[in-house]
């Protein structure tokens, strides 16, 4: 059988502060969305969100995209980037407009969104979506369409989000810099949400936790849009520094021991077992880890009990942001948790006894042509960004166009960065 004909072609970049991503797609003929290649690299550059070094966020940018490149066996045109620092901010924007009773045609739609650009209020920050989330008819909400309707007053309701522009652009110079176009910079909660949420959650009311390495995104849904994001600047890399610190070891001994050893949860067992800090093949010679035997074995139970202690303050602050942001009562009723952070053994009835909330953990939807690794928390942002750009979101700024696009610059696709290439090095 032929393989399917490729219509359009989306790429993605997802700039963490522990791995940096690539995702390759294509819409097939029949509007099924396939990946075509994927890949992933340790971060270098970025720190809780932010770029801090340039020469090497775009090293590492470009090295992911190359790797995704060769497995898709195809050029990378504009990419979409995700961001999960830079102040994210989010805002619900109404406007009105008079229909008179009658019917309700394309062009009232058109001239309530234009109107909607006029209510925004940045505040001197980056808007990076100002997209409708659904109409109202004579103040009746939940309306997805009310072209051929009759109505005295059509309103809409605009989620907005802001970011601060400086960290946006160094995330986007990053990108550029790597010869890539950047067609769209998204809010990581917005591509996660793709990802994750069902229709049914996000309208119903759901809070998203991107358990990130140096952020946590907190973000509530209710009525089919995003309402509310608070920003922690804690993650799962102060975990692995405070096993580090107690035990006295290198990060990366300390990333393995969390990540293949730890636990959100204790168990009686746990007092009686002793795991080795130093990995197969490594030298034994080193420094003794404090708290350490002969052999350099130190007890699981202290390990759950460093991880556990910081994973309590983090509840907390999730805790405080989800009451800040009215995530209460009826409408709070689920918290979705996603991220690499996520990925920790028994995180799920730790947040849900720590939070007194039901707690899920948020995995992508799997995509045809998605590896069998991609489908974990950590990969859903990057997951997300495909399925955003797939379904062609509206942005008031520009309707025709779907998300607003960032400035461009030379050619596209691969001879453009080649192109570019020769400019720079020689």
């Amino acid at each position: 059988m032929a393989p399917p004909r490729i219509t359009r072609v989306i790429s993605a970049v997802n700039i963490g502060s522990f791995r940096i991503s690539a995702i390759i797609a294509g819409i097939t003929e029949t509007g099924e969305l396939l990946v075509l290649g994927s890949a992933h690299r340790a971060a270098q550059g970025v720190k809780r969100g932010y770029v801090t070094d340039m020469a090497a966020a775009t090293y590492a940018v470009r090295d992911a995209i190359e790797r995704a490149e060769k497995q898709a066996q195809t050029g990378v045109g504009p990419v979409l980037i995700a961001t999960a620092g830079a102040g994210l901010a989010s805002q619900v924007a109404q406007v009105e407009v008079e229909i008179g009773g009658r019917r309700i045609e394309v062009d009232d739609m058109d001239h309530l969104l234009a109107a909607g650009r006029e209510v925004i209020q940045p505040d001197g920050r980056m808007v990076l979506h100002a997209q409708p989330a659904h109409y109202t008819l004579d103040g009746a909400h939940g309306v997805a369409s009310p072209k051929g309707l009759h109505a005295e007053r059509l309103g809409v309701d605009i989620h907005v989000m802001l970011a601060d522009g400086a960290p946006v652009r160094n995330l986007t110079e990053a990108v550029q810099q790597a010869h890539l176009e950047v067609e769209a910079v998204v809010g990581s909660p917005i591509a996660t949400g793709h990802a994750c949420l069902s229709a049914e959650e996000r309208d119903l009311g759901v809070a998203l936790v991107e358990f990130g390495a140096d952020v946590t995104n907190v973000s509530v849904y209710a009525g089919g849009m995003l309402l509310g994001l608070a920003s922690i600047p804690l993650g799962s890399a102060d975990i692995t520094d405070a096993i580090a610190s107690h035990f006295g070891i290198r990060r990366f001994q300390a990333e393995r021991l969390k990540c293949v050893n730890g636990s959100a949860l204790a168990s009686p067992a746990d007092h009686r077992e002793l795991i080795p800090v130093n990995g197969p093949g490594e030298e034994s010679a080193g420094p003794l880890a404090r708290h350490a035997d002969e052999q350099n074995r130190v007890p699981r139970a202290e390990l759950v009990s460093v991880i556990t202690g910081q994973l309590g303050r983090i509840m907390e602050d999730v805790n405080r942001a989800l009451k800040s942001l009215g995530f209460t009562g009826q409408r709070g009723q689920q918290v979705v948790f996603t991220g690499g952070g996520a990925e920790l053994v028994g995180l799920a009835d730790y947040a849900q006894a720590a939070l007194g909330k039901p707690v899920r953990i948020g995995r992508p939807a799997h995509l045809p042509g998605l590896p069998e690794a991609y489908l974990r928390p950590g990969f859903a942002t990057l997951a997300g960004l495909v399925m955003f750009a797939a379904a062609e979101p509206v942005d008031i700024r520009a309707p025709r166009r779907g998300f607003a696009s960032s400035p461009r610059e030379g050619g596209t696709g691969l001879l453009g960065r080649i192109y570019r290439a020769i400019l720079d090095y020689f």
